[in-house]
C-alpha cells in the first residue's frame, strides 16, 4: 500500500501547477535572454563596424576638404597678381 502511494505521489509531480505552467516560462525567458543577448552582442559588432567606416569616410573627406582649402588658399593668393597685369 504504502509503495502504491509513493508511487502515485511520485508520479503525480508533473501535474503540478508550477510544472506545468511556471516552470515552461521561466525555461522559456532564461532561453529567450540567453538568445537575445547573442544577438545584441551581434548587433553591436556590427554598428561598431560600420561606425569605424563612417569614422574614416569622415576622415578622407576631411582630408580632402583641407587639400581644397590648400588650393582656394593658393589661388586667393595669386590673384591681385592676375590683376595687377
Amino acid at each position: 500500500m504504502q509503495f502504491t502511494l509513493v508511487y502515485i505521489l511520485y508520479m503525480e509531480w508533473c501535474k503540478e501547477p508550477f510544472f506545468q505552467v511556471a516552470l515552461p516560462i521561466i525555461v522559456s525567458f532564461a532561453f529567450a535572454t540567453w538568445f537575445q543577448s547573442k544577438r545584441i552582442g551581434d548587433l553591436k559588432d556590427a554598428i561598431n563596424k560600420r561606425l569605424d567606416a563612417i569614422g574614416q569616410r569622415l576622415a578622407s573627406i576631411e582630408f580632402l576638404l583641407n587639400n581644397r582649402d590648400r588650393r582656394i588658399t593658393t589661388l586667393e593668393a595669386r590673384i591681385p597678381l592676375i590683376q595687377t597685369r
